[in-house]
Formats: C-alpha cells, sequence, structure tokens
C-alpha cells in the first residue's frame, strides 16, 4: 500500500496552472516538524522540519487555488511518487512527490468583526 499523511504549514503561495483541456494542477511546499527534545543527559535534540512537495489534482487543485495561502496548515492524504527526469545538459534530476487524495484546511477562515455572530469574541 503507498499511503502518506501529513499536517503541516503551506510555505508559499500555491503554484496553479492548467494542463491537457483545462485540468487544474496546484503544487504546494507544505512544511512539516518534528518537535524538539531532550534526552536524559541533558543533550538539546532540536526542532526538525521537512518540506514536502504536493500535487493536487482537478477539483482538489481548484479548491486548493480559491482558499489555500502561505501560512495555512494543511492535513493531507496521498501516494507518494517518484520521477527521474534528464534536462537539456543531459543532468538526471529525481523528484519525489507527494499526489494528493484529500486534503482538510485546518486553519480557521478568517471573519471580520462585521461578520461575527453576536456574543462571539476573537480568540
Amino acid at each position: 500500500m503507498n499511503k502518506v499523511m501529513l499536517i503541516g504549514n503551506v510555505g508559499v503561495d500555491p503554484e496553479i496552472r492548467y494542463v491537457d483541456q483545462g485540468v487544474a494542477v496546484a503544487r504546494v511546499k507544505l512544511a512539516t516538524t518534528e518537535r524538539g527534545y531532550t534526552l536524559p543527559n541533558g543533550t538539546q535534540v532540536p526542532d526538525r522540519t521537512d518540506w514536502h512537495t504536493i500535487l493536487f489534482w482537478k477539483r482538489l487543485a481548484e479548491i486548493v487555488e480559491k482558499y489555500v495561502h502561505k501560512g495555512d496548515k494543511l492535513y493531507v492524504e496521498g501516494r507518494i511518487r517518484y520521477t527521474t527526469w534528464d534536462d537539456k545538459q543531459g543532468q538526471r534530476h529525481n523528484a519525489t512527490e507527494i499526489w494528493a487524495d484529500n486534503m482538510e484546511l485546518l486553519t480557521p477562515k478568517q471573519t471580520s468583526p462585521s461578520q461575527e455572530p453576536a456574543g462571539s469574541a476573537n480568540v
């Protein structure tokens, strides 16, 4: 089974493009962080951040285009894909991407003060 689940923060605004017959593709750079800790002997282990390239296709890409921005927190489910290609100079390149099957926006929607219901407070 090829299944990836990530929770992380969007590093830059998504790149959106349209390919064959108007199919939307969104590319998102997602940062996941493992929190640091202290070993019993007092040694500090720092936070570790990894960057992932996530590809969204079709309707998911259109949703990303409309609602996802730099700094948002996302939950993503997908499959890991490895690609290899040669550039014009003959150099071989490798890429690891996550092809998303599902996504949830974990960042709460921003509301203006006039849109807040009576009795609610900004937190």
